[in-house]
């Protein structure tokens, strides 16, 4: 591969996809091609077939998902499963019939067994349950990865699955419906505070444990996974730190500046208890996280005040 490397990013206009195309970029790559959802429908077979036939990608970053929290995996577990199914397999089963050198899919830390031990090592996939609340989004996801692990052992191609611990970064959804737990927690106390310093309620006990990527070391990461040669088909991505939710929440009420109080809902689920990632594969392999939690979280909070009045504001 080379600069002049024909690369497909599939979800170009989402927080991760976006962030991929940046990193590409200043790593000099100028032959990055895109497509909106409203000019390929990557649900849509036929269409995915004919646009990797046409294009010849030599290289398909996929980024494009159905995402959300718990919320929404909860409302919405047909569309969860089938959508991201559909959007996948799509990807990879036309990558493989179009003779694509190299795939590289990202899923989620949420693939692994609600109570697998910590932290999270890959060959814990499929040891036992998962959690009830994502399952339908895992589960696709787990399908996506035995899909390129079964490309690499049939068929010898690089196809390779890199599992990210819970994402934040500059583009994040702040939808209160649909976000992720950083990203939301960034907007309850902004408007808390913008509301005489009001009372922010957050769900569960806040003893759940958690760990953070800031979306451009997953990019770099990424990035990375396509510059090298790896010998695995499936590496953790993430920091190997993790913290309770609710000393999240008071790192993000610092540095947004709200001083009410932090009440927590206790009949709101917590989630998976702890969700740490062993990340040693691909640390052995060269690559580490760079942008510590609080400069990151500073740096979204800052993106999100500069972009409050594009963002739209649903309440629940």
């Amino acid at each position: 591969m080379n600069t002049q490397s024909k690369i497909f990013v599939a979800g170009h206009n989402g927080m991760v996809g976006s962030a991929i195309v940046r990193n590409l970029k200043t790593k000099g790559y100028n032959n990055i091609i895109v497509r909106s959802s409203k000019e390929l429908d990557l649900r849509n077979q036929q269409a995915v077939n004919d646009f990797i036939k046409t294009e010849k990608p030599e290289v398909v970053f996929d980024a494009a998902a159905r995402v959300g929290g718990i919320l929404a995996n909860n409302n919405y577990p047909y569309q969860f499963l089938m959508e991201n199914m559909q959007i996948q397999n799509n990807l990879i089963d036309a990558s493989l019939q179009n003779d694509v050198k190299k795939f590289i899919f990202l899923g989620s830390s949420c693939i692994y067994p609600k109570l697998a031990p910590q932290p999270l090592k890959e060959e814990y996939l499929l040891t036992s349950s998962l959690e009830p609340t994502n399952e339908w989004y895992a589960i696709a996801k787990i399908s996506g990865v035995k899909a390129c692990e079964a490309i690499r052992k049939q068929f010898n191609k690089d196809f390779l699955s890199l599992m990210p611990t819970n994402v934040y970064g500059p583009g994040d959804n702040f939808d209160l419906q649909t976000s992720h737990v950083l990203p939301a927690m960034i907007r309850k106390f902004h408007e808390a505070k913008q509301n005489n310093h009001a009372p922010v309620t957050l769900w569960g006990n806040g003893s759940a444990m958690r760990e953070f990527i800031h979306v451009d070391d997953l990019a770099d990461a990424a990035v990375f996974a396509f510059e090298n040669n790896l010998s695995e088909h499936l590496y953790n991505t993430g920091t190997g730190v993790d913290l309770t939710i609710k000393e999240l929440a008071l790192a993000i009420q610092e540095i947004v500046g709200h001083t009410g109080d932090i009440l927590w809902d206790e009949t709101k689920p917590n989630g998976t208890p702890r969700k740490l990632l062993d990340v040693s594969k691909l640390s052995n392999a060269g690559w580490k996280a760079k942008i510590e939690l609080k400069e990151g979280i500073r740096e979204t909070y800052q993106w999100f005040t500069q972009h409050v009045e594009q963002i739209r504001l649903v309440q629940i």
